[in-house]
């Protein structure tokens, strides 16, 4: 199926008519896009923020005449919207691919800490005796490596005496983590998140990586029992909210690993923290940070 697009800034616009208007004239998706640079920070529960220069992209299928039909969705967008919208527009096909794995066409193999490597499925192993492997396809879950809030994780993870040791990995995406605790000889990881599709990922990966014997997956609705070693990379408001559970299920004088935060947010999910954990130490990489903890006794 081919697709071309029609994008024009927001400028002055309604969100909820432009939606609307895009809707009723055929969309097939609606993208808010940043035409600057501009960080929009983690909103709170309910609220949607845009950037204060965005610009709007509609995907539509394609028929055998693209250019009238466009002219014609164009036309039926200026009596919604006014001639603002209409005469900023352009229109573009878009390439037929699957867009939901292109980005990963210039993934690469990573080392993480001393000997952790994540590479993709088909990639030659590293030369190294000493690698430890985890082997990945993401599938539509979040999770290779790439992004610095896994990586200090992972980084902090090949530091960790994990050996015959039983880990949470809450918010699990892809399941790296929990596969990386489990290649690094941990005895069983419970791998838990709220999308159906990451924990698809995360068993098909551990089934890639031969450790799905030793794993465990479970919607966030399950309860928990308490592990040496847990593990969450997901927001700072979640971490907060998630204080008390994912205190109770570390381990006293096991330790935590929280992550998904700016540097600007550790102050506040340190405090979360405070009574029930040490702090070991809070690593930073670019604007993102990684907390390590240890569990009081």
């Amino acid at each position: 199926m081919s697709f071309y697009e029609i994008e024009f800034p927001l400028a002055a616009l309604d969100l909820n008519e432009v939606e609307a208007a895009l809707l009723k004239i055929g969309a097939s998706s609606i993208t808010f896009v940043d035409r600057g640079d501009e960080p929009v920070l983690e909103p709170k529960p309910g609220e949607f923020k845009l950037w204060s220069d965005t610009l709007v992209r509609a995907l539509f299928e394609e028929s055998a005449d693209m250019s009238r039909e466009a002219l014609l969705k164009l036309d039926r967008l200026r009596l919604r919207l006014g001639s603002q919208a209409a005469q900023s527009a352009r229109v573009r096909a878009v390439p037929t691919q699957v867009w939901e794995r292109a980005w990963l066409k210039d993934w690469k193999s990573m080392r993480f800490g001393r000997r952790l490597w994540v590479i993709p499925c088909a990639a030659e192993p590293p030369q190294d005796p000493d690698a430890v492997l985890v082997r990945l396809d993401p599938g539509l879950a979040f999770g290779t490596g790439t992004h610095p809030t896994t990586a200090l994780c992972l980084q902090i993870l090949d530091s960790l005496p994990l050996s015959e040791r039983t880990v949470i990995d809450y918010g699990c995406g892809s399941g790296i983590l929990g596969l990386a605790a489990l290649k690094l000889k941990a005895a069983h990881v419970v791998a838990v998140d709220l999308d159906p599709q990451a924990l698809l990922a995360t068993r098909e990966n551990a089934i890639r990586n031969e450790v799905s014997a030793n794993l465990t997956v479970q919607g966030t609705e399950a309860g928990l029992t308490a592990a040496f070693c847990v593990l969450a990379n997901i927001l700072a408001g979640p971490l907060i909210d998630l204080a008390p559970k994912l205190t109770a299920a570390c381990e006293p004088g096991g330790r935590i690993v929280l992550s998904g935060l700016l540097k600007a947010q550790a102050h506040a999910v340190k405090a979360a923290y405070a009574s029930g954990f040490d702090m070991v130490q809070v690593i930073e990489r670019d604007e993102w940070c990684c907390i390590y903890a240890r569990r009081v006794l």
